[in-house]
């Protein structure tokens, strides 16, 4: 710890958004950087505290007080070593990742915590423009073969450490590139595909093998994938949206959320879409449907697509400002998040159970919502809601479900390899993610439940581990 007295000196400073006039007319990535000094200057404000409860936060384990240090001393290279020890990509989390290490950090309890998710992604930054990242094949390869299912940051995070232990690993993806969700859910505006591609690109040096356009139980067989592979790794997401059947759900203009992120974020990569299958919020009145961050999202691209307005409701009551007694620090405080897409041009309302979808010749011209309120339930302690009767209509004639997921996909692969994966007793986490099945384990959403790329990229760890000592033993 180089500067023990910096966090009393020295302010939190944040690199920020670029102005919004500028950005909201293009998908470049909305955060700025912070120049060399600058960054160092808040590595500094690391007290590295006796406790460190930013470790203890972290899905990973990041040693957080340790590469801070080493980037305040200017020793970038060191930084990323000891961060890559946990974290296989911290490029995306750096991106993406909410900070649960920064909400612990004791310095929030003055509001102030370091800027660890901004430090993390220039360590990262530094260490690509520097070249400090190059290939690091295995120095020995093994002959037992792994197949890893899907190339989200659970897949990814699989494969990268199966075969730094010297496995051949192949990772089969779906769809046109690898990703994921990290690909093709998330906007460019906050994660630059750029990214993805250039650790792919470095994966692949390392001796991994991606087969894309090819989905396991459609275009290869399971029994065919099981009879090559020595061990199966599923990390299929969880890609079924939740719902909302409610009267005039088959109008034209309904969609998931997805629909209309995945589409757009080809659109940015340069494919074309055919006219009568465009989904756009130009010239359109938008609703969204879901206060999280992908709703957030949805708001964000809807503004860059010339929404003429965007509204996001929520069913739950909204959180206060600032500090939640309920949720008191070290835990991850509940309170208002305001993304840089709410900035953007977003009315954002509470309290509002959507009842039915009204339309005009096909097509959705308006919602009906109802205002609820959550009490207590005396014998349970649980909240319950209550419709209240007064009702109200939003004008949309474009309409974004972004209210989660409920399960991963399981139709066809799973089913035909005869693995229980649909509650979460039958995946044994203590065993490195096995299923119900020897050869095959899961991680990611498909073990997890739908949750956040920190989590999925621990538990690709965890499944590689298991995977690793069942294939060593046998």
């Amino acid at each position: 710890m180089g500067n023990p007295k910096a966090f009393l000196s020295v302010a939190r400073k944040e690199a920020g958004y670029r102005a919004l006039n500028d950005r909201i007319g293009d998908y470049a990535e909305v955060e700025q950087t912070l120049n060399t000094e600058d960054r160092r200057a808040q590595a500094s404000r690391c007290m590295d505290c006796g406790v460190p409860f930013c470790h203890w936060a972290c899905p990973l384990g990041n040693c957080q007080p340790e590469w801070q240090d080493a980037l305040y001393r200017g020793k970038w290279h060191e930084a990323y070593k000891i961060l890559t020890a946990t974290n296989d990509f911290p490029e995306f989390t750096g991106r993406v990742c909410p900070a649960l290490c920064e909400k612990s950090c004791v310095l929030a309890l003055s509001h102030e915590p370091v800027t660890i998710r901004e430090n993390e992604v220039a360590v990262a930054e530094k260490a690509f423009d520097e070249l400090s990242v190059t290939p690091q094949p295995p120095k020995k390869r093994l002959s037992r073969r792994v197949a890893v299912v899907g190339s989200g940051p659970a897949g990814l995070s699989a494969a990268n450490r199966l075969n730094r232990a010297g496995f051949n690993v192949t990772v089969y993806e779906k769809d046109e590139a690898v990703g994921g969700l990290l690909r093709l859910g998330i906007p460019d505006f906050k994660l630059n595909k750029k990214i993805i591609d250039r650790r792919a690109e470095l994966m692949e040096q390392e001796g991994i093998k991606f087969i894309t356009n090819v989905e396991v139980g459609k275009d290869l067989l399971p029994e065919k994938l099981l009879a090559e592979h020595d061990a199966v790794c599923l990390c299929i997401g969880a890609g079924v949206p939740r719902d909302l059947k409610v009267e005039g759900r088959e109008l034209k203009g309904v969609y998931f959320a997805l629909q209309l992120l995945r589409q757009q974020n080809r659109v940015v990569d340069g494919q074309q879409i055919p006219p009568q299958e465009r989904i756009t919020a130009k010239g359109r009145h938008v609703l969204v449907i879901g206060g999280g961050d992908t709703g957030s999202d949805c708001v964000g691209t809807s503004v860059r697509q010339g929404a003429l307005s965007v509204t996001q409701i929520e069913i739950m009551p909204k959180p206060p400002e600032g500090e939640n007694p309920s949720t008191p620090w070290p835990a991850y405080p509940l309170t208002l998040k305001t993304s840089s897409s709410h900035e953007e041009g977003c009315t954002r309302r509470w309290l509002l159970d959507t009842r039915r979808f009204r339309g005009e010749n096909g097509a959705v011209t308006s919602v009906e919502v109802e205002e609820v309120a959550w009490t207590v339930c005396p014998e349970t302690g649980r909240r319950q809601m209550k419709h209240t009767g007064r009702t109200e209509t939003i004008k949309a004639d474009l309409v974004l479900l972004a209210m989660g997921f409920v399960h991963p996909v399981y139709d066809g692969l799973v089913k035909e390899l005869g693995v229980a994966l649909n509650e979460r007793k039958n995946i044994s986490v203590a065993d490195g993610n096995r299923t119900s099945s020897a050869k095959i384990f899961a991680a990611g959403d498909a073990a997890l439940g739908a949750s956040l790329v920190v989590r999925a990229i621990e538990s690709g760890r965890n499944a590689a581990k298991g995977i690793a000592e069942y294939l060593l033993k046998n």
